[in-house]
C-alpha cells in the first residue's frame, strides 16, 4: 500500500509533535519532514517530495497563505492543508484561493484530520466541521460547479439520511446531531458516510452544495 507522504510546517514544535502524535498509528499516512517556517519548507523540498503540506496560518517571515502561493507555484501537484486556529471568512477564503484544498482548525477531532488527508490528497476539497456555516455558505454561492448536483439521487437516502444531511447543511457539528436526534456520535459518521456513498460524493462541502442545489436548506 503505497502511503500519503506528509510535511509539517509550523512554527509551534508541540503543535508539530502533537500533529505527529494523532498521525503516527495511521497506516496509509507516512510524515516524511517537518519546518518551522516557508524557507525551512522550500530547503526539505529539494530532498523529500510529499504528498500533502500541513501549513499553519500564523508563522514568522511568510504567512501560510504566502508559503501556499509560493509552493503551488513550485509544485503545483503538492496539495495543501492550512491547519490554523483561526476560522474567520477572511483567513479560509484567502486561504483557498491561494491554492488550499483543505482547511482545518486546530480544535478539529482526529478523524477529521485523517479524513482532510485522504480526501485533499486525491484533489478533492474539504473544510472541517468547525468551520462556520456562514463561510460554507458564502464560499459555495460562489461556486460555478453546483450544476452537477442532480435532485434525482435524493431517492436512495433514506429518511434519516435527509434529515442528518440538512443539519450537516444547516452547520451542526456531528455532536449536535448526535445530541439533536439521541442517536451517538459514531451512528452520525455512519449515516454521512452513507451519504456520501450514495449521492457519489467526496467531503461536507459537497454535501452543503448538494442541499443548497436541491433545496434542502434555504440561503
Amino acid at each position: 500500500m503505497d502511503k500519503i507522504k506528509i510535511v509539517l510546517v509550523d512554527d509551534h514544535q508541540i503543535v508539530r509533535d502533537g500533529i505527529f502524535a494523532l498521525l503516527m498509528n495511521v497506516e496509509d499516512i507516512d510524515i516524511i519532514g517537518e519546518a518551522s517556517n516557508g524557507d525551512e519548507l522550500f530547503d526539505i523540498l529539494k530532498k523529500v517530495k510529499p504528498d500533502v503540506a500541513i501549513i499553519d496560518l500564523s508563522m514568522p517571515k511568510m504567512s501560510g497563505i504566502e508559503v501556499t502561493k509560493k509552493l503551488k507555484e513550485i509544485h503545483a501537484d503538492i496539495n495543501v492543508i492550512i491547519f490554523s486556529s483561526y476560522t474567520d471568512e477572511e483567513s479560509v477564503i484567502n486561504s483557498i484561493k491561494a491554492g488550499a484544498k483543505g482547511y482545518l482548525s486546530k480544535e478539529s477531532f482526529r478523524e477529521d484530520l485523517v479524513n482532510a488527508i485522504r480526501q485533499v490528497n486525491l484533489g478533492n476539497e474539504f473544510l472541517g466541521e468547525t468551520i462556520p456555516k456562514s463561510i460554507f455558505l458564502n464560499y459555495i454561492k460562489n461556486d460555478s460547479k453546483r450544476n452537477k448536483y442532480h435532485n434525482d439521487k435524493i431517492q436512495y437516502l433514506t429518511k434519516r439520511e435527509i434529515e442528518i444531511l440538512k443539519h450537516i447543511a444547516e452547520g451542526l457539528t456531528y455532536k449536535e446531531i448526535a445530541a439533536r436526534l439521541f442517536i451517538s456520535f459514531r451512528t452520525v459518521e455512519t449515516h454521512k458516510n452513507n451519504i456520501l456513498q450514495k449521492l457519489e460524493l467526496n467531503n461536507n462541502i459537497e454535501m452543503v452544495k448538494f442541499a443548497i442545489k436541491n433545496k434542502l436548506i434555504e440561503i
